[in-house]
């Protein structure tokens, strides 16, 4: 790699973290601060795999945060560069054109710049399918490892990435073996880590409860529980006629049905389990129309709007820095913008041109999905993943989880990348009767 390519790398890494550079810190969420917990205790959380917050605190060097941040952009900014390879031979030009179409028009650089596990969503579907479709493979071992470190980072990146194998199969598979690596990698970190922190050897030993949240908050499970209930002896069976409505209520309310049950939500996944699975077997007709509603709200929901407050970080990752990190790291947390709840009014500005150009952007892939059908593989399979990883991550979050603001915007802004990739070939191959004639077939 030459040092202009380099330099044009690092400067794509640079503009997708703008936001952090205006916020004069990196963007913070309130797990964020449970995720730094891992490695600093250490401390193995029941909700999340040990995998994100260990790396994040590792990247950090507990010296400052601006670390990590600055590694996520070059991380974005490489593999953007390594797809662009599959197409043309990289052009430093064009890849910050795509960094600043990204930076300016789409969510990228919110989670670019937010210390979660969220933009590694997108680069799962990234790197699978440079595993499958780069023709070179130069860099096959070192994008094994990013996919898998990124499916394992969060439960739902299992689900999006077995949508992506499902799609590499049909598209070509003889290259499923080595696309298969990573989620092979990724399971056996989850077994191997939960073993050891928790003793189950599972992949989420206790993922029942947030199902048993979510069948509650649609409907089904409090439908099953007064049937039931007391005759069933569930501990639950004591919030009969009385469950929160709302999925996060169920959870985190400290006066909630989890928090109160005997032994928290580590006591309660046995129980939970149980009702789940004879909640969908009673009832699978229900359960499946809330599960695709769901699925459908989240489709649209692409706003990064819950990324953006203080979201309780004063007790979260304040808290954390205060007691392990240097003075000046707390003060420059602090001195951050959203903090102060000052983010929105500068994100307030691009929310108008995120939708349109995802609009656009969607139009664009689907009507480039049905024209390079047969006359450019390569930027079918690249659209087919990216339509694969849009729909099973809406699956994953919405229909398991909950609609919510962050989880579709982290992944939806890929959908630009066909069109721009595109432009930029039709644009570089010469005259406007030139893209006429790709347009025409």
């Amino acid at each position: 790699m030459t040092a202009r390519n380099a330099c044009a790398i690092g400067a794509g890494a640079i503009s997708l973290i703008w936001p952090a550079l205006a916020n004069g810190y990196p963007l913070l969420f309130s797990d964020t601060g449970s995720f730094m917990e891992q490695l600093l205790k250490p401390f193995m959380l029941w909700d999340k795999p040990w995998i994100y917050g260990p790396v994040l605190v590792a990247v950090s060097l507990k010296l400052t945060l601006w670390l990590p941040a600055l590694a996520q952009g070059l991380l974005v900014s490489w593999v953007l560069w390594r797809v662009q390879a599959v197409f043309r031979e990289p052009s430093a030009s064009w890849h910050l054109g795509l960094c600043l179409v990204l930076a300016l028009g789409s969510t990228a650089p919110w989670f670019t710049s937010l210390l979660m596990p969220d933009i590694l969503a997108p680069l799962t579907v990234l790197a699978l399918f440079l595993l499958a479709f780069d023709p070179v493979q130069q860099w096959r071992w070192p994008v094994t490892a990013l996919a898998s470190f990124a499916i394992a980072a969060h439960l739902t990146h299992l689900v999006v990435a077995a949508a992506c194998l499902v799609t590499i199969a049909v598209l070509r598979p003889r290259a499923l073996a080595r696309a298969s690596v990573p989620l092979g990698v990724a399971v056996a970190l989850l077994l191997a880590t939960n073993l050891a922190g928790h003793g189950r050897f599972g992949i989420s030993p206790y993922g029942s409860v947030f199902g048993l949240a979510r069948l509650v908050a649609d409907g089904p499970a409090k439908i099953y529980l007064e049937a039931n209930c007391p005759a069933a002896g569930y501990g639950m069976c004591a919030w009969t006629g009385r469950l929160p409505t709302d999925n996060n209520v169920f959870l985190w309310d400290p006066a909630g049905p989890v928090w109160t049950f005997p032994g928290g939500p580590i006591a309660l996944a046995p129980e939970a389990t149980r009702i789940v699975a004879a909640t969908i077997l009673s009832q699978p007709e229900i359960v499946a129309r809330a599960a695709l509603l769901n699925t459908l709200i989240q489709l649209v929901t692409v706003r990064p709007d819950n990324v953006l407050g203080p979201n309780a970080l004063d007790q979260t990752v304040g808290a954390r820095l205060r007691a392990y990190y240097p003075a000046a790291e707390e003060d420059r947390f602090k001195a951050s913008e959203q903090r102060r709840d000052g983010l929105r009014a500068i994100a307030a500005p691009w929310q108008t041109a995120y939708v349109v150009l995802l609009v656009l952007g969607a139009i664009g892939s689907s009507v480039l999905l049905v024209w390079s059908w047969r006359r450019d593989p390569l930027l079918f399979a690249l659209i087919a993943l990216i339509a694969a990883g849009v729909l099973s991550n809406a699956v994953a979050t919405g229909a398991l989880s909950g609609p919510s603001d962050r989880y579709q915007a982290r992944i939806a802004w890929l959908v630009l990348l066909p069109l721009y990739w595109f432009c930029a070939r039709c644009i570089a191959s010469g005259t406007a009767r030139t893209i006429w004639s790709w347009l025409a077939g």
